[in-house]
């Protein structure tokens, strides 16, 4: 007979792990993922989890509370970054890992339920190094690592009919302090380089919006809500960010589409769910390539 509980469920898979064998051959493939598989199990039974299973790259965990969840991904993501020995052809093995916290049915040592799925579908949304969980997650999280996580971007996983919110979980230290309000050091160098005034302007559809230190964040995106308000099929409803990080412009994408920039120098990037910094001048395209006459581009200008 099963027993209806809740807990947290994490799911963990090697990243191109195809390409891993190709490369290295069965046997050196084998290894490296069977070492990658051991790590997350450390890492699980260190924080009070248990691996109901492993299905080749992947295991499935579950833990009493999210905070032992999200300990167990941030120690998994760490230990195998730092591996000496989990690298192919000079760049490091990753993984990704996706979480949900819900009720499940447990029996024969196993879990079944509708949370599984969706803590399995949050994996798939998870790109390289990444931990992506949803917002019943966050919700349980002590507030340490709430303050380490951001939203990404609201979808429908697949299998659902609702929208559910998407957030990364900032496991690195230097990336959760990013987040954080910037602290004055005094009279050092760091100190007197925030002291330079720095803006950027920001101009769509006639409007200008500054981004400086009295503003030092807006948000993009097709929701009402947004600083800047672009309407589009290829739009998410919270797209992207614009932070004054550091004393740098950083252009966070939360997106399913990814944000285009072009330079004045006619240079071109590409981010999807990752973070660029803005520098001088040029356009910037929500979902497709920025055109100089288009009402969906946003212009940016860099001022020192």
């Amino acid at each position: 007979m099963g027993k209806d509980i809740e807990l947290a469920i994490l799911f963990a898979d090697v990243v191109g792990s195809t390409r891993i064998y190709e490369v290295m051959g069965d046997l050196r493939a084998r290894d490296m993922v069977l070492t990658c598989v051991e790590i997350m199990r450390a890492a699980t039974e260190q924080n009070h989890g248990t691996v109901i299973k492993t299905i080749g790259d992947e295991i499935m965990a579950t833990f009493p509370t999210a905070n032992d969840a999200i300990n167990a991904g941030s120690r998994m993501q760490h230990d195998i970054r730092i591996h000496a020995e989990l690298k192919v052809e000079g760049q490091p093995i990753a993984i990704r890992i996706g979480g949900h916290f819900g009720p499940v049915v447990l029996e024969n040592r196993d879990i079944f339920g509708a949370a599984v799925h969706t803590a399995n579908r949050m994996t798939s949304q998870a790109k390289a190094g990444q931990i992506m969980i949803t917002s019943a997650m966050v919700e349980r999280l002590a507030p340490e690592w709430q303050s380490a996580v951001r939203q990404i971007d609201v979808a429908t996983l697949k299998g659902k009919t609702s929208e559910d919110e998407l957030f990364e979980v900032l496991w690195q230290k230097e990336d959760a302090t990013s987040m954080l309000p910037a602290i004055a050091l005094g009279n050092s160098a760091a100190s007197r380089d925030k002291q330079r005034a720095r803006r950027l302007r920001l101009r769509f559809q006639g409007q200008e919006i500054v981004v400086d230190e009295n503003r030092a964040n807006i948000a993009i995106g097709r929701a009402e809500e947004n600083d800047i308000v672009v309407k589009g099929n290829l739009i998410s409803r919270l797209h992207a960010k614009i932070e004054l990080v550091r004393n740098k412009f950083q252009l966070v994408d939360q997106s399913t589409n990814g944000t285009f920039v072009t330079t004045r120098e006619g240079e071109e990037a590409f981010v999807r769910r990752d973070t660029m910094q803005l520098k001088g001048e040029g356009l910037i395209g929500f979902g497709r390539v920025p055109e100089n006459n288009s009402s969906l581009t946003v212009r940016y200008v860099c001022e020192e």
